[in-house]
This record gives C-alpha cells, sequence and structure tokens, in this order.
C-alpha cells in the first residue's frame, strides 16, 4: 500500500501544497516538505491546472494538469510530496451537466491517478459538484452520484488500484440559491446514501469539501454525517480550505502584529473540526470559538 492512504483519511494531518510551497525552506535551510514532517504533518501537492470552459459545451468545465505530469510527479517525490491531489469541477445548471462533461472529466481524475500509483505517490481524487445555483437537494445527489460512478468505472478501467485512492468530494446540498435549504440532518442522509450507491468499499477514505459553505454550516453537517454514518466501510474526515482558514485569514490579515491571533483562529477552528469528525462538536462551541 502507498504513504499514508488510511492515516491521511484519520485527520487533519495531510498538508496540501502548492509547487512554489513545496520548493520553498523553513528559516533555518531544512526543506519544507521535511519541516512538516518533523511537525507530524504529511506534505502533499496540488497537480492540477484549474478549469477551463469545456469545447463545445456550453457552461461546462474541464480540469487542465495532465501534460507533462509524469515528469512532474517524480520531481515533486524528490522533493517529499507523499501524495497529490486533482480537481474537477462539475456545475449543476439548465441542461448541465452533461454525460460527456461527466465523463470526460473522469477520465482525467482516472489518467491521473494512475500516474501517481505508478511515481509512488498517493491519489486523492477530487471530483467537486459545486453548489452554486438554485438547484435543489435532491438534483445534487443526483448529479453527484452519476459523477462519482463514473470516476471510479474511469479508475477500473485505467487499472489503479482502489485501496491506494482517497476521495475528496463535496457534501450534498442543495444549491446556495435554493428556495429550501437543508438541515444537517438531511445533507447527511442524502451524502451517506450517495456515497453507499456509488462508492466502492474497497476505498479507504473519503474527506469532504466544505464547497463554499461558511465555517460553521461545514463543521455541523459533517458532524451529522459522522453521528449517522453508522457500518460505511470508509473513514470520514474532511479537507477544508475556507471553513478551516476564513476566521485565521481574517484575523491575521497579513499584519505581523496579528499574527498570534490568526494563529489562535485557526487553532480554534481546527479543534471544533476535530470534534465534528468525532461527532462530537455542536453549534454551542461556537460562542466558545468566537470569543
Amino acid at each position: 500500500m502507498l504513504f499514508g492512504a488510511e492515516g491521511i483519511a484519520d485527520s487533519i494531518n495531510g498538508v496540501i501544497l502548492f509547487d512554489e510551497t513545496l520548493r520553498q525552506k523553513a528559516s533555518d535551510g531544512t526543506p519544507f516538505a521535511e519541516f512538516l514532517q518533523r511537525q507530524g504533518l504529511i506534505p502533499g501537492i496540488k497537480v492540477d491546472k484549474g478549469t477551463k470552459p469545456m469545447a463545445l459545451a456550453k457552461d461546462e468545465l474541464i480540469a487542465e494538469g495532465l501534460d507533462g505530469l509524469r515528469d512532474r510527479l517524480q520531481e515533486y517525490r524528490e522533493l517529499g510530496a507523499k501524495f497529490a491531489k486533482y480537481r474537477c469541477a462539475i456545475k449543476i445548471g439548465p441542461g448541465i451537466p452533461s454525460l460527456g462533461c461527466i465523463n470526460a472529466n473522469a477520465h482525467i481524475l482516472a489518467r491521473y491517478a494512475a500516474l501517481c500509483q505508478e511515481a509512488g505517490i498517493l491519489p486523492i481524487i477530487e471530483p467537486e459538484v459545486e453548489m452554486n445555483g438554485d438547484h435543489s437537494i435532491q438534483r445534487c445527489f443526483e448529479v453527484t452520484e452519476l459523477t462519482l460512478r463514473s470516476c471510479f468505472e474511469q479508475l477500473y478501467d485505467q487499472q489503479v488500484v482502489p485501496e491506494d485512492v482517497l476521495l475528496k468530494t463535496n457534501m450534498v446540498v442543495p444549491g446556495k440559491e435554493h428556495a429550501q435549504q437543508s438541515s444537517a440532518e438531511e445533507i447527511a442522509d442524502f451524502t451517506l446514501r450517495c456515497f453507499a450507491r456509488s462508492v466502492p468499499a474497497s476505498i479507504p477514505g473519503i474527506v469532504f469539501l466544505s464547497g463554499g459553505q461558511s465555517e460553521s454550516q461545514a463543521t455541523a453537517n459533517l458532524n451529522a454525517i459522522i453521528k449517522q454514518a453508522g457500518p460505511y466501510p470508509w473513514k470520514l474526515s474532511f479537507s477544508f480550505g475556507r471553513a478551516l482558514q476564513d476566521s485565521a485569514l481574517k484575523t491575521w490579515k497579513g499584519e505581523q502584529n496579528n499574527v498570534s491571533e490568526g494563529r489562535q483562529a485557526f487553532i480554534r477552528r481546527a479543534k471544533l473540526n476535530s470534534l465534528a469528525q468525532s461527532g462530537l462538536y455542536n453549534e454551542e462551541m461556537e460562542r466558545g470559538a468566537a470569543a
């Protein structure tokens, strides 16, 4: 098994870096990947190059970044990266997504995952069904199921070993503009039913995107999912961006005098998400986090 497939899914012990960050060194000259590992953190690398409009497809996106990836992965491994992640974005709107868009992005994720395993790097596949729009939670369920099914079919076709893959994906939620927003419990039910239909038991772990949710929403939804998860075969955790860093960045403001307060804001949010990852979070804790 590749490095840390289950360990990365357990908690927030994996750090996803950009190319330029992986190449940096700590103040004492230690390579950054080595510095992170000394802190008990697993260094990873973002290898996609973003999304672009898909040719001949209205309002749909295709992920870029496969060109030259084999050579880049070899270099990233030498620099100390233990895992990689590659994001594809699926939009919901009138007449979209098309099966062509879903299948094309799934194929890209599968080719990326195969190259990672060839290089001895753990692949995290990140198919994200975006929450922008006025679609219902049922529509998100349908699109997420189609997307995940396509991804795992493509992984199989590309001979990717599923035990050495992690899934990073969206929760099943209604669009931001939908008139009927869902409770955390409803989101948990839809999300887990969707995964039960579409994610193989051989996948060791699933980590959730916050996907544009607020910090408190993402944490509450994660907590509800964990509490309802029952005897599912995957380890469930989180890989939040905004919902982990937003308060810290707003507190820090890029100013040296605010570093300590910004660090404390990050630690508070990380602790709340860690509690949610164990199903031990409640909304009353938000008051303490804001104090």
